[in-house]
Formats: C-alpha cells, structure tokens, sequence
C-alpha cells in the first residue's frame, strides 16, 4: 500500500542530500514521521500546508517500512500511518510536485 508524506522543497532537499531525515519540524516535535493514506492526503495539505507554495508530495510502500510504521487513530479518529524510525530516501518510490493552483494544492492522479 503507497502512504503519502508532504515535505516544504527544502525538507525535501535535505533528505535528498543526508539520505534520511526525522521529518519536518512537526515529525521531530512528535517523535514520529506522519504520513497519509490517498483517501488523507488532500485534507492534511489542506489543514497542515494552506497556501504553502514549493511542496513535494513523496509515495512510500508500507511494506518496505516493517514494524517501524504504525497506524494509530488521529484527526477525526481515523488511523493515520506513522513512521518510528527515520525516513530514508530508499523508502520514496517516488516524488511529484504538489502545486497550488487557485488556492487548492493539485494532487496526481491517480496517486500510484
């Protein structure tokens, strides 16, 4: 199953260049990387990202990610998938840009 995270360009950058991060400011407050499902990620870029400009939109497997990924309830008590370990650059199958486009960030579609 593809989860989704949504980095700022330089967060994106810095994984990219290190090889693994602990996540954004959020993450690392939290002690855990939050990532989406397809059905979650609009509503996060809409909440957590409003008007932000320069996102990147990574899909990861959660096969590759073990028993360090757990899915606990969250916002609206539905179950969010979480990251307990780094995030490692071999775990992104892929990146796309996430424009904003008439106020709204403009997802791939579809999203696999």
């Amino acid at each position: 199953m593809l989860i989704y995270k949504i980095f700022r360009a330089d967060e994106w950058a810095a994984l990219q260049a290190a090889g693994e991060t602990s996540g954004a400011p959020v993450d690392v407050a939290d002690g855990f990387v939050h990532f989406s499902t397809a059905a979650q990620a609009a509503e996060t870029a809409a909440k957590h990202f409003a008007g932000a400009e320069g996102l990147v939109l990574l899909a990861c497997e959660t096969e590759q990610m073990g028993e360090a990924l757990k899915w606990e309830v969250s916002r609206g008590g539905a179950l969010f998938p979480h990251l307990y370990r780094p995030l490692r650059i071999s775990d992104v199958l892929w990146s796309a840009p996430l424009p904003l486009i008439d106020g709204q960030h403009r997802f791939p579609d579809p999203m696999t």
